[in-house]
């Protein structure tokens, strides 16, 4: 059993969903394509119908692992919402690296992070930590059990501290980039996010929502319409933690294709499918991505409605 086969099943073992990583590299080496140009060639895309990227595909079956790594030495990635993860992502500051006013002889996000926790009346306690291939610091913590949904996040705590959480993925131990390995530091279960941090890191409270009346007349035609636009957003609303975004792309396809087919506008279905987004509780940043991926998608395979 090579290292890397055997570190993927390790990190599977914790309940970590794991996916390959292109061999020395950060990215993920499946899907080979974005969302708005897939073909359905793709195995996993033809089998489950729609584009799946690599957060669906994470996965803890030692068995798909074994298949993977067993054929290609990729590296691997962990895709930190399925796992319940957040990871704290602490930089070393970089040569030349100019820092923001007030962090000016700073050299690390660790020390960013200890102040912060020092200004929040909080401490900072042993977790599974990682040493990235940059000499960097990886926090491991359980994402909270109650609470709303936590996204990745870039510089908001301080200069050279990132998170990722939901929609997220890091570089797991075991794995090499650029030659640089991943190690672990400390080898203990995920401490639970400390309480001072939950509320810096939870999303800025969503906008009122406004009430999306879409006209579609009368008749038969309409009425397929209405049905299939109440069917999408149920699905968005009614979505699973981590999988909403992806239900919402799914989501966009569908009245993509009736946009494209002349059955509804595309400023109507954007409006319905971003209201039920934000009652889902998706960020409006991703939201728009996502619906514009979905609609471009399903442009591509209109579907006409009988009048």
């Amino acid at each position: 059993m090579s290292d890397l086969l055997a570190a993927a099943l390790a990190h599977a073992a914790r309940g970590w969903h794991v996916f390959p990583l292109r061999s020395d590299d950060k990215r993920p080496a499946f899907p080979d394509h974005p969302a708005d140009q897939c073909t359905g060639r793709d195995p996993r895309c033809r089998t489950a119908g729609r584009h799946l990227g690599w957060e669906p595909r994470a996965t803890c079956d030692p068995d798909r692992i074994r298949r993977a790594w067993s054929v290609h030495a990729y590296g691997i990635g962990i895709a930190c919402g399925p796992s319940r993860l957040v990871v704290i992502d602490l930089d070393i500051r970089k040569p030349g690296q100019t820092m923001p006013p007030g962090y000016e002889g700073y050299g690390s996000g660790l020390r960013v992070l200890t102040e912060l926790a020092a200004r929040h009346g909080g401490t900072i306690d042993p977790t599974y930590t990682a040493t990235t291939g940059r000499r960097g610091t990886h926090l491991y913590y359980q994402h909270p059990a109650t609470g709303p949904e936590l996204r990745n996040t870039a510089g908001m705590l301080g200069p050279m501290v990132d998170t990722r959480a939901y929609g997220g993925y890091v570089v797991a131990a075991g794995s090499t980039v650029a030659g640089r390995p991943y190690t672990v530091d400390l080898d203990t279960d995920p401490a639970p996010l400390p309480e001072w941090l939950a509320p810096l890191l939870a999303p800025a409270p969503l906008p009122p929502q406004r009430p999306v009346v879409v006209d579609l007349g009368t008749g038969r035609r309409a009425a397929y319409v209405d049905a299939a636009i109440r069917r999408q957003v149920t699905e968005i609303t009614t979505a699973a933690p981590g999988r909403r975004n992806h239900t919402l792309y799914v989501s966009a396809v569908a009245l993509g294709q009736l946009v494209a087919g002349g059955a509804l506008t595309e400023d109507d279905a954007t409006s319905v499918l971003t209201n039920a987004a934000q009652a889902a509780g998706l960020r409006p940043a991703e939201t728009a991505r996502t619906i514009a991926s979905g609609l471009r998608a399903g442009a591509r395979r209109p579907r006409s409605v009988a009048a």
